[in-house]
Order: C-alpha cells, then sequence, then structure tokens
C-alpha cells in the first residue's frame, strides 16, 4: 500500500520559515516525482513544486521560486518543502503527492498524502 504522510505545518509569522516533510512508502521513492500542492479555503489546489526524484531536479510555481525549496532524501524516503519569507497568501493545507511524471499538473500524481495546515499571521 503506497502511503504518503506529510507533516510540520504549523503558525509561522510573516516572514518567517517553515519546513514540511513528506514520508513516503509503498513505493520506489527514487524512481518517483513528489510534488507538493495546496489548496487555501475558497481556493483552488495549486501545485507549489516537485522534485524529479531520478535527476533530482526541481520546478517551482512562480509565486514560491527563490523563496521554497525542495528536497530529497532517499535514505528515508522523505521528501522536503523548505519555506522561507512566508506571505499571508501561502496559509493553506500543503499536500504532497508521487507519481512518474514530472510538473505541477495534478495529474501527475496518483498517490496523494492527507494535508498539513500552514498558517501565517502575525
Amino acid at each position: 500500500e503506497v502511503q504518503l504522510q506529510a507533516s510540520g505545518g504549523g503558525l509561522v509569522q510573516p516572514g518567517g520559515s517553515l519546513t514540511l516533510s513528506c514520508l513516503v512508502s509503498g513505493l520506489t521513492f527514487d524512481g518517483h516525482t513528489i510534488g507538493w500542492f495546496r489548496q487555501a479555503p475558497g481556493k483552488e489546489r495549486q501545485g507549489v513544486g516537485c522534485i524529479n526524484n531520478r535527476d533530482a531536479s526541481t520546478y517551482y510555481t512562480t509565486s514560491v521560486e527563490g523563496r521554497f525549496t525542495i528536497t530529497s532524501d532517499k535514505a528515508k524516503n522523505t521528501a522536503y518543502l523548505q519555506m522561507t519569507s512566508l506571505k499571508p497568501e501561502d496559509a493553506a493545507v500543503y499536500f504532497c503527492a508521487a507519481g512518474v511524471g514530472f510538473g505541477l499538473s495534478a495529474t501527475h500524481y496518483p498517490y496523494w498524502g492527507q494535508g498539513t495546515q500552514v498558517t501565517v499571521s502575525s
């Protein structure tokens, strides 16, 4: 059974930093792309960024480029989303997902974890 477990969400002040983790089991971690998505209340789910574990390439949506970084630890089957310079508009439920494609379309990812809440507020 494929499982993705996102964790690390919480409350952070504007300008602060937070790192989310995504623990993956049940599939070949280094053969998959891990994508990060977010959904704010009343808004559509948005692709944030992804990492291709086959070659470590990454891709980010424009609004987070330069502020967010995705990495993977293959020994731990875990992907990370490091978020810095957080803004109130970054507040959302963040999800990780796994697939064999690459990009920010949800259709690339058949496997999804539960979300973790990120709140950005003073």
